[in-house]
């Protein structure tokens, strides 16, 4: 391949892998967003926030033809070939992550409008969303520096997120037990709670499609022992 060509396609290459950490830099906006709003009782913030999903929709869309544009033009192969895999699933996952910082503005939205707002019962809903925050910012991290340990620290950190989850679900039904009037509002509440969980399920998985990139292994539905092992590994040559 001639120089110049070869550094063209360095070039959309690396181009494809910034524009996904500003989709990702948009999505950590939503939800941060979509939590304050929430907090705060700003429904013209919930409201924006579930405007701007059409932003985060097409930068995939963007990305995604660009990913096409590349293995139709380049015929990438190994090491070229997994980025653009993984960068297509990524934006995936992060246009989901915006669908679920979407809902949880619409059931923000919703109970304003309802007058059932219960701001101390969201308090577990608000620590999950950080945990989440937190696993995303780590996740695309990992993307950008190409880290594989990520990925086992996510997989810990999602069970525990998962451990959140079932603790509040307990919570809630207690108090619809208790209060069969509370039922509604403890829906949206789990509702919102399990957003904030599929959120972390997301960023998991953008943390293993980096070892896919790296190293050319699937971790995906293994065991947390077998995805160490995987990461210890040497990688491709």
């Amino acid at each position: 391949m001639p120089d110049h060509i070869s550094k063209q396609f360095d070039m959309e290459l690396e181009n494809i892998r910034t524009r996904v950490l500003q989709m990702g830099g948009l999505v950590e906006q939503q939800i941060r967003a979509a939590m304050e709003a929430l907090q705060d009782g700003d429904v013209d913030r919930l409201d924006r926030v579930i405007a701007d999903d059409a932003k985060v929709n097409a930068f995939e869309v963007a990305i995604d033809e660009d990913c096409q544009h590349i293995i139709a033009r380049r015929q990438p192969a190994a090491s070229d070939l997994r980025m653009v895999i993984t960068v297509i699933k990524t934006i995936t996952d992060l246009e989901r992550i915006g669908d679920e910082a979407q809902k949880v503005a619409r059931v923000g939205r919703s109970l304003y409008q309802s007058s059932r707002y219960p701001t101390p019962r969201f308090r577990e809903a608000d620590k999950m969303a950080k945990s989440a925050l937190a696993m995303l910012h780590r996740a695309l991290d990992a993307f950008a520096r190409l880290d594989t340990t990520a990925a086992v620290e996510l997989a810990e950190e999602d069970m525990m997120l998962d451990e959140d989850y079932a603790s509040e679900l307990r919570s809630q039904i207690t108090y619809m037990m208790e209060d069969p009037r509370t039922i509604t509002l403890s829906i949206d509440t789990l509702f919102i709670c399990k957003a904030i969980e599929r959120i972390g399920d997301h960023a998991k998985n953008i943390s293993e499609y980096v070892v896919y990139l790296v190293k050319g292994k699937d971790i995906r539905h293994t065991s947390l022992e077998d995805k160490k092992r995987e990461t210890q590994t040497q990688d491709p040559a």
